[in-house]
């Protein structure tokens, strides 16, 4: 697996590039051969606004602040709802073949979750799941709950592209303008901002790359990562 870091990426040719990628690595599927190499896109983008296959337009709750900044609203073929991506967020994009890897969709995304919550307890972070909600969240269950990640994939003869947008030190005003991931009852939040200081995006990126491909690369495909996600699991309840 190849990591390329991209930062001030438009967020149009960055996509542009995963598709490309991504549709090499379906085509290796289809002929049942491995030519390309399956890639780790790290990812700070200039800011843009998604909206997932599924997701409601009317999400986006403040389009106004989106013309008064020339900040673009993108639909595209991700699973999830709306959500923003820029300065100060690390966004991870996984280009890999799942089946070769032994993994299910649902054991990746666990893994993408788990990654995530690996990397921010390395600031001293809490970070947990939520039943129904995808992604990482700080203090799930009450009235405090907060997104610190976002998931969304898509996945074609078990090549997934796209991935996770993890939030280091964003500017969380960029939230106001939508319901982030459909929710109107939750709020967001980044690791600066739970630690009260600066967070440099090269070493959560850093870090976020050495969780992933621990976790990736784990002797005994499936049925080690599920154990290890059910350890994760049983420690947090």
């Amino acid at each position: 697996m190849i990591t390329e870091i991209l930062r001030n990426a438009p967020y149009a040719s960055t996509l542009r590039l995963q598709r490309e990628r991504f549709d090499a690595l379906v085509n290796d599927s289809r002929l049942n051969c491995h030519t390309s190499p399956e890639w780790l896109m790290l990812v700070e983008h200039t800011p843009v606004y998604t909206l997932g296959r599924h997701g409601n337009p009317a999400n986006l709750i403040a389009p106004e602040w989106l013309a008064a900044d020339g900040i673009d609203l993108v639909e595209i073929d991700r699973g999830g709802d709306i959500t923003y991506h820029g300065p100060g967020q690390l966004v991870a994009y996984p280009l890999i073949d799942l089946q070769r890897r032994h993994l299910g969709v649902k054991a990746y995304v666990n893994l993408l979750e788990q990654a995530v919550i690996d990397s921010i307890a390395e600031y001293g972070i809490k970070g947990e799941r939520l039943d129904g909600a995808t992604g990482v969240w700080i203090e799930p269950g009450t009235s405090r709950a907060r997104k610190i990640c976002a998931i969304g994939i898509r996945c074609s003869r078990f090549i997934a592209m796209h991935g996770l947008a993890l939030n280091v030190s964003t500017d969380l005003r960029r939230f106001n303008a939508i319901n982030p991931c459909g929710f109107t009852d939750r709020g967001v939040t980044s690791i600066s901002a739970e630690i009260g200081s600066d967070v440099g995006w090269a070493d959560a990126a850093s870090r976020l790359e050495a969780n992933l491909r621990r976790l990736l690369d784990a002797p005994g495909g499936s049925d080690e990562i599920y154990e290890f996600l059910l350890q994760a699991r049983r420690k947090q309840q």
